[in-house]
């Protein structure tokens, strides 16, 4: 990619994103059967950097964060929930981060699309 197009605005309307469909692993699903679809929009120079557009049928599986990562929902209802036992729901417009090192579970509750941005710490 020349120094110039590294440069420009990336317009998720007019870009083509890199699409990847997948699964929860089936040792961290814990109930239905979700697939999700990704669209990674933009990805830095570093590999830590990413932004894009995920979406996912109902489903629920644990997860473990190594990046920290802001989400707007845009569509759907979430519910997440700590490894503590905390537990937040999010629905079309609500937006939030979750940091690294956080421990728990995702639960989509009906599908669901989010914008992400995820930073990866060294």
């Amino acid at each position: 990619m020349s120094e110039i197009a590294s440069s420009l605005i990336v317009d998720f309307g007019a870009t083509a994103p890199e699409t990847t469909h997948s699964k929860p692993p089936a040792d961290r699903l814990l109930d239905g059967s979700p697939e999700q679809v990704a669209r990674n929009y933009f990805s830095d120079s570093t590999g830590r950097f990413f932004a894009g557009v995920w979406e996912s049928t109902p489903g629920k599986w644990r997860v473990r964060y190594s990046e920290n990562e802001f989400c707007y929902i845009t569509r759907g209802r979430v519910r997440i929930e700590h490894e503590s036992g905390r537990g937040w729901t999010f629905s079309a417009g609500a937006s939030f981060v979750i940091p690294a090192g956080f421990n728990g579970i995702w639960e989509v509750l009906e599908p669901t699309a989010k914008l992400y941005v995820i930073y990866e710490p060294a």
